[in-house]
């Protein structure tokens, strides 16, 4: 059963015309007359925004709760050219990091591209290789050899945001990382971790879990026996504590990790991380390294928190995931973890912009909401799905991370022309959406009010382009029933981002 909200359509033109390049920094336009030339036929989530606006003030239709209080920093691709060039995949466009401050009941918005050597290659006409593409020619031969076969990484940290020791640092799968102010997002140079820890690919995604006190999030290690390598980061520090080294099959491209309470859980598909592919020094990049493989099983990883031992590793069939959503252990003693599978890696070749330029989203399977219930005594796992629809993106507020949830926020994506918002009632089964004409709902972030009684009562927030429109609205809908509360639009078209954080303190 679905209660299905549809959203009312209202004009997002109101009060914002403004010279989207006014204030903008003058390197940002440096290949404006030089980008490809057919790039206004590229949709509005996949075309390049050249102008950065620092506290522009949005008008607000609505209000904003007076309790909200925060900001909001999204990161994703900003630029998909370099010269003439194009980029070849979605995660491959230059990171740019999108602010929305809170405070009692005002917004402000800025944007900003990360200053790194990927992004002064591009202002010069020059793209380096990151996840899908490369363009170094006997550039790339000479560096794979001097790497031993490994894609030099890139800095181009256009996925994710972290807080670590203090500094806010803007993250990607290569093992490099990017601080940055939260205030103007100008960047702050490289962000090193305080040990020796060796990681050739590393998790964009880590879990800030505010009950103990630390980050969890692991690394892949190449080698004669490939390993994952589990670790925390106590709150105040920058020096990562290894939880396990766990043996690796494959070893898998793993994106994302849950915790428990007592545990960290990975999820290991048989997209296959190829090292023999990657020795090849005309590959495109680390996408060629994936290989899928689905006569190899899937393979559930729990690793004890305290001993680092592995206590379950049950296998099913092959299947995919991005995005977990949270885990928690039941009253029985099993390991509960929701996630959005996925029936094969068809997701991953769909992104490169081959199919995503012209066309909007491809037609390819849905991720679905599943629940795995895992018995380490046993060492099984069953699974179930909790939502019929498609989903993406999934998100449980701050407070329930590695507790017991009842609702999980995502990005509904089975309708053509749209991507709507969706609430999933994990106790019950129900499922509340809000859908509007044309518009692409991003990442939802669930943000409890102070004192509530109900862990829905709160907010939702989430970023939504009007494709038709060209306009991205930042919008607050009500956690309880997906009603909007406010709705803010900016002055131009965001290009679709991937992840972002909502940090209290800033």
């Amino acid at each position: 059963m679905t209660d299905i909200e549809a959203g009312a359509d209202t004009d997002g033109d109101a009060g914002v015309d403004i010279d989207v390049n006014a204030g903008a920094d003058a390197g940002v336009n440096a290949n404006a007359d030089t980008a490809v030339s057919d790039a206004d036929t590229h949709g509005p989530g996949f075309r390049s925004l050249r102008s950065e606006l620092h506290d522009y003030r949005p008008p607000i239709e609505g209000s904003i709760p007076a309790w909200l209080s925060g900001t909001l920093i999204r990161n994703g691709p900003g630029l998909f050219e370099a010269g003439d060039r194009r980029v070849n995949h979605w995660f491959d466009g230059l990171a740019m990091l999108r602010r929305y401050a809170f405070d009692d009941g005002d917004l402000r918005y800025s944007n900003r591209f990360l200053r790194t050597d990927a992004y002064a290659e591009a202002m010069d006409g020059r793209l380096t290789g990151q996840f899908g593409t490369d363009t170094r020619g006997w550039r790339r031969v000479i560096d794979t050899l001097r790497s031993f076969g490994l894609p030099e990484p890139t800095d181009n940290t256009n996925v994710h945001v972290a807080r670590v020791d203090g500094e806010y640092v803007a993250l990607t799968e290569a093992p490099r990382r990017v601080a940055f102010d939260p205030d103007t997002l100008e960047t702050r140079g490289e962000f090193a971790f305080d040990d020796d820890l060796t990681e050739h690919v590393t998790a964009a995604h880590l879990v800030a879990d505010p009950h103990h006190g630390e980050t969890i999030g692991f690394a892949t290690r190449f080698g004669r026996q490939p390993t994952y390598q589990v670790y925390r980061v106590p709150d105040g520090s920058r020096r990562r504590e290894r939880i396990a080294s766990v043996d690796a099959r494959g070893p898998a491209y793993i994106h994302d990790c849950s915790v428990t309470d007592s545990h960290v859980i990975l999820v290991e598909s048989p997209l296959v991380l190829s090292v023999l592919r990657a020795l090849n020094p005309l590959s495109d990049g680390p996408v060629d390294m994936l290989d899928w493989r689905p006569d190899r099983p899937t393979r559930v990883l729990v690793v004890d928190r305290s001993t680092g031992e592995l206590v379950a590793d049950p296998t099913f069939e092959a299947v995919f995931t991005f995005h977990h959503v949270n885990a928690f252990v039941d009253d029985d003693g099993n390991v509960v973890l929701d996630l959005v599978e996925f029936p094969n890696d068809r997701i991953v070749d769909s992104l490169s912009m081959t199919e995503l330029d012209g066309v909007g989203f491809p037609d390819v399977p849905d991720g679905r909401l599943t629940r795995y219930r895992i018995d380490p005594a046993a060492n099984t796992v069953d699974r179930s799905r909790l939502y019929d629809g498609g989903m993406e993106l999934p998100r449980v507020r701050r407070g329930a991370v590695g507790r017991r949830h009842r609702y999980a926020y995502g990005q509904a994506t089975d309708r053509d022309g749209a991507n709507g918002l969706v609430k999933v009632d994990t106790r019950t089964g129900t499922a509340r959406e809000w859908w509007e004409s044309s518009t692409y709902v991003e990442e939802p972030i669930p943000i409890r009010a102070p004192d509530a009684d109900a862990p829905d009562d709160g907010v939702v927030l989430a970023t939504a382009l009007d494709v038709d429109r060209e306009r991205t609205s930042l919008l607050v809908f009500d956690a309880a029933t997906l009603d909007v509360r406010a709705r803010a639009p900016l002055p131009h078209a965001e290009p679709f981002g991937f992840h972002g954080r909502f940090f209290p303190e800033v």
